[in-house]
């Protein structure tokens, strides 16, 4: 962790240019709005505002979309944002909107108040005023007298006088003065004026009245000065109350305390203020102070007649919340009691119902959140190959539900990626055994005179139980072998090595090839029987082909039949015994035959005749004959061809369900 300074640098330098520019502005316009003269010395300074406002507009911009990829990339802040302005912000606007109503409320009720008492000492000028005029309009009546030569009250009105002095404290009363204030007046007949007047940057409530009495103009002013004393007496169930006399700034900003009213700056010149009026303690906690002002428009005595040149006179006030409430009740009395408690219990029981949803949103946010994040913490150990990890299920619900189907998918996962590799291990080690069968096979044709040999084996699966061999065996002898093993797969390949194995040793022992197919046969049966299982056994064929005297010896342990074909006449070569490996004792004969030149031996396994077409229909063994006879004119390898296409066309698509080997020599 580095220095604030760094980080700050560090950041500063991870923006681009238009960032930085547009921050660059901001500051600029920050710095210089400290200094109150910047517009004033610095040329083109709205315009430096409007670029401020818009470099601001860009980096909000760019914050929120910094905010979205950064911030809101986490499902819990996108929640907490949506709560928060779902949630939060309008209950706060709401608190806010209820608090900011009642002191609007507090606010306007007080200035109503003020004002009214203001309005009443001016009416109570102005009937003080039409009483005295009265009072002298008689007097001039009665004596005859000039109204100009009045100037002390009548004496009957000394009572009437001293009574409103006290409530007027400064009553001054003048006859034939404020005539001009009469053009000011808002009756039609311009006789009465009442209002504020400003003369001198002195305030003062002041009426005057106008009179015709037996042909005389009688004009009485009655004004009372806007003193400390005054203003001790307005509403004295409010605290401190003043009136400032403002006169237009001639700066848009001008220092010191301003008020801004109908689009313009006022500076106070002349404070009024009651003296000893302070604010009381509150009552309760929430016993706010309110601080409310009116703007009132006094008569400019130096410029009657414009009306744009009246002073602005600005009443303040300040008062408990408590104070104005209960004069605001005081008007509907006990019932206004019931009615406030009934909205606090509103307010209460909302503010509660909305808590009780924010912390129930919380909550689900919380579980909504932590399940999403076990589950891309969890992919990140199944995306590194660790298909071990699971995720803690904390509760039963659909969430739970999902963690639990995401343990089992990942378990079934790793099963199978487990079954993939042994499949796979499998499927190498099968490709192993099938390059090691290929070599149990014949890889080249033997060399006969007068023999023509070709063979083929189609494994139905990786490796065969099928088995062939070609066995030199002297000079002039071709030993000739064909098998199949029971089952398929690794087994019957494996008995089918340790067959090839043990005939090669049979036959070819002490490399004199003695014996007759049957004995060799025999040994065979009794090895198969000793070293494998008690269900396997193999169908084997054998036969030893002498050039010198054309003769074939064979021994058939219970394999389909070869085929011996000369021109038209077909011989079943069936002579034998049984199958090899299932008992130990067994006896099995040879057969020697004449094969005349041109004859054809076809020799093949089960799996050629059992193939299957869609029907289920098999081969047969009688298209193995019609195809050996269409084609006994055809060498070796045409006719092995023959056979695997006619099987081929037979089966169509069907998948090859067993081994198929087929050996053909022509003699």
């Amino acid at each position: 962790m580095g220095s604030p300074l760094s980080r700050i640098r560090d950041s500063w330098q991870r923006l681009n240019f238009a960032d930085r520019a547009a921050s660059a502005v901001v500051l600029l316009y920050l710095g210089l709005e400290l200094f109150r003269p910047a517009e004033m010395l610095i040329p083109g300074f709205l315009l430096f505002r409007l670029l401020a406002f818009l470099a601001l507009v860009y980096l909000v911009i760019r914050g929120l979309l910094w905010a979205r990829t950064h911030l809101l990339w986490s499902l819990r802040n996108q929640l907490i944002a949506v709560y928060v302005f779902l949630a939060v912000v309008p209950l706060l606007l709401l608190l806010s909107m209820s608090a900011l109503s009642f002191y609007l409320l507090d606010w306007h009720f007080g200035a109503y108040l003020v004002y009214s008492d203001l309005e009443e000492r001016i009416e109570q000028v102005a009937s003080t005023g039409e009483t005295l005029t009265t009072a002298y309009a008689l007097e001039i009546a009665s004596t005859g007298a000039p109204a100009r030569t009045l100037s002390e009250p009548p004496p009957h009105t000394a009572n009437f006088l001293a009574a409103a002095q006290e409530s007027l404290p400064g009553l001054k009363i003048e006859v034939g003065a404020g005539q001009e204030l009469l053009e000011r007046a808002s009756d039609p007949r311009r006789t009465r004026f009442a209002g504020l007047v400003e003369d001198h940057d002195a305030l003062e409530l002041r009426a005057v009245v106008e009179r015709r009495v037996n042909g005389q103009r009688l004009v009485v002013s009655t004004s009372v000065p806007v003193t400390p004393e005054f203003m001790a007496t307005m509403e004295p169930g409010l605290g401190p109350i003043q009136i400032d006399i403002a006169r237009p700034a001639q700066q848009a900003r001008p220092p010191g305390l301003t008020f801004l009213s109908r689009g313009r700056a006022l500076i106070p010149v002349t404070q009024v203020e009651a003296p000893d009026r302070t604010l009381p303690p509150g009552a309760h906690w929430f016993d706010y102070s309110v601080t409310g002002f009116v703007r009132l428009d006094a008569v400019n005595m130096a410029d009657v007649s414009n009306a744009r040149a009246d002073v602005p006179v600005i009443l303040r006030y300040t008062a408990r919340a408590s104070q104005l409430n209960e004069r605001l009740l005081a008007l509907v009395g006990e019932w206004g009691g019931v009615a406030v408690t009934a909205l606090l219990v509103a307010g209460v029981i909302f503010v509660l119902i909305e808590l009780a949803a924010f912390a129930g949103s919380i909550s689900l946010t919380r579980s909504i959140t932590r399940a999403v994040d076990d589950l891309y913490r969890a992919t990140r150990f199944v995306e590194s190959g660790d298909f071990g990890h699971r995720i803690q299920i904390r509760q039963r619900d659909q969430l739970g539900a999902l963690g639990q189907s995401f343990n089992a998918m990942t378990a079934s996962v790793g099963t199978l990626i487990t079954e993939q590799r042994q499949r796979q291990r499998l499927e190498h080690e099968l490709a192993i055994a099938r390059e090691v069968q290929a070599q149990l096979f014949p890889r080249e044709k033997p060399v006969v005179p007068g023999v023509e040999i070709d063979a083929v084996c189609r494994p139905a699966r990786v490796v065969s139980g099928d088995y062939y061999d070609f066995l030199p065996l002297g000079p002039g002898r071709l030993g000739i072998a064909l098998a199949d093993i029971s089952g398929k797969g690794i087994s019957a390949a494996l008995i089918m090595a340790s067959l090839q194995a043990a005939l090669r040793s049979q036959a070819l022992f002490n490399g004199s090839g003695s014996g007759g197919t049957a004995e060799i046969v025999a040994r065979l049966n009794q090895h198969l029987y000793r070293s494998t299982a008690p269900d396997r056994f193999a169908t084997f064929f054998y036969g030893v082909y002498d050039t010198r005297t054309h003769r074939l010896e064979y021994t058939n342990a219970g394999h389909p039949a070869p085929l011996c074909i000369n021109g038209q006449q077909v011989q079943h070569l069936s002579a034998g015994g049984t199958v090899l490996g299932l008992f130990d004792d067994c006896h099995y004969e040879s057969q020697i035959i004449d094969v005349a030149p041109g004859s054809l031996l076809v020799a093949y396994s089960d799996g050629l005749t059992e193939a299957e077409n869609s029907g289920g229909e098999e081969f047969g063994d009688q298209r193995v004959l019609d195809v050996a006879l269409r084609c006994r004119q055809s060498s070796a390898g045409a006719v092995v061809k023959a056979l695997l296409g006619s099987a081929d066309h037979w089966t169509g698509r069907a998948e090859q369900s067993d081994d198929v080997t087929i050996v053909v020599a022509r003699f």
